[in-house]
């Protein structure tokens, strides 16, 4: 029991078809972005490949109110759906509902709850956040050509260089075609392998060497839903692909995720052309927002027309599991933080995990 109602944690899969509809009514009733990682299909396809996925379901009576994915880890902590992969996280929560962060963390026998990404105006945990980061992201609500005009005013050098690029690549390899919705798995195979590699390249772990984030983003390929849909976007230049990106879609978001190359073509800038045509596509298609995802990137800073809130940090209860918590995550945590506000030392970072990338390299 929580002040305001009764929980149950169940996985994913025990979720009723009436809880399941609340879910999707609460998303679409708050009035924030609704981003695909929040939604129940995403906590469906982790809980599939991450046995020990839970949703909390807080219930006002007989009826269930609100949701808390989560993961369950020894001890009793938790962790955010995906920690360290989804790039949106927390509550579905409707306004009005009373909660408290421990009393919610008590019903769920958790010591602790950590998030990396935390939705913004997550009132219940935001509060607890130990650093506040901004997600970039590119407004296409009034379609693709107000964007491209926009970018004509504030970066006129960005766009003419990468256009022109375009246009090069088509000359000298072959047709420049796109497909926003590509269902083919082979091009997916091939986007995680240029991913790996520039994963190794920068120095950086390689996400797809984890076999459950690859699991993942094959079963999320295969899934269909009107508010969570994995898309993989894929740029050709004659029958070869260049670029790609495999995301989550949802009717109004385009969550982007896992975005890579060949780098025999990086001459032709790929990835920007690729960027350019999947705003291009999902203006088409009614989605408004494209997020880009936290962390600073100079194709962001190119790209991007505003920036929203995340938050990281953890609620904790005391005891030893979160104690626990605060020891293997705070000091990481704290050393990322002050190297990314210093942009000196952010540079001697990047340039130090590259050459761990060339020596990786066999």
């Amino acid at each position: 029991m929580v002040s305001g109602g009764r929980v149950r944690v169940l996985r994913p899969e025990e979720l009723g078809a009436g809880e399941r509809e609340r879910w999707r009514e609460v998303r679409a009733r708050s009035g924030r972005p609704r981003n695909p990682f929040m939604e129940p299909e995403f906590a469906d396809a982790v809980g599939r490949v991450r046995p020990r996925t839970r949703v909390a379901v807080v219930y006002e009576g007989s009826a269930a109110a609100g949701f808390l994915p989560h993961e369950r880890g020894p001890l009793g902590q938790g962790r955010a759906l995906a920690l360290g992969v989804s790039d949106c996280q927390g509550a579905v929560l409707p306004p009005g509902l009373t909660l408290d962060a421990g009393d919610l963390l008590r019903a769920c026998s958790l010591s602790s709850l950590a998030f990396d990404n935390l939705e913004a105006e997550q009132d219940l945990f935001v509060p607890h956040a130990a650093a506040r980061y901004p997600t970039f992201v590119i407004d296409v609500e009034k379609g693709y050509a107000a964007y491209e005009a926009l970018l004509r005013v504030r970066s006129p050098k960005f766009l003419k260089t990468t256009l022109a690029k375009e246009r090069r690549l088509g000359r000298q390899v072959g047709e420049v075609r796109f497909v926003f919705d590509e269902r083919e798995p082979a091009a997916l195979r091939t986007l995680m392998e240029w991913k790996s590699a520039q994963y190794r390249r920068t120095g950086r772990r390689d996400r797809f060497a984890q076999e459950w984030i690859t699991r993942l983003v094959h079963r999320l390929h295969e899934t269909r839903e009107p508010e969570c849909a994995g898309t993989l976007s894929v740029l050709y230049a004659g029958d070869r692909p260049v670029a790609a990106h495999f995301g989550l879609r949802s009717a109004t978001v385009l969550a982007c995720w896992f975005p890579s190359y060949d780098q025999e073509f990086a001459r032709f800038s790929p990835g920007l052309v690729l960027h350019l045509r999947m705003a291009e596509a999902a203006a088409a298609a009614g989605v408004g927002t494209l997020d880009l995802g936290r962390g600073a990137a100079e194709y962001k800073d190119s790209l991007r027309t505003g920036e929203l809130p995340v938050y990281e940090g953890a609620v904790t209860r005391p005891g030893v599991g979160a104690a626990l918590t605060w020891l293997s995550v705070e000091p990481s945590r704290r050393a990322h933080h002050f190297v990314r506000n210093r942009p000196r030392l952010a540079a001697v970072a990047a340039r130090t995990l590259k050459g761990v990338g060339r020596l990786r390299r066999p």
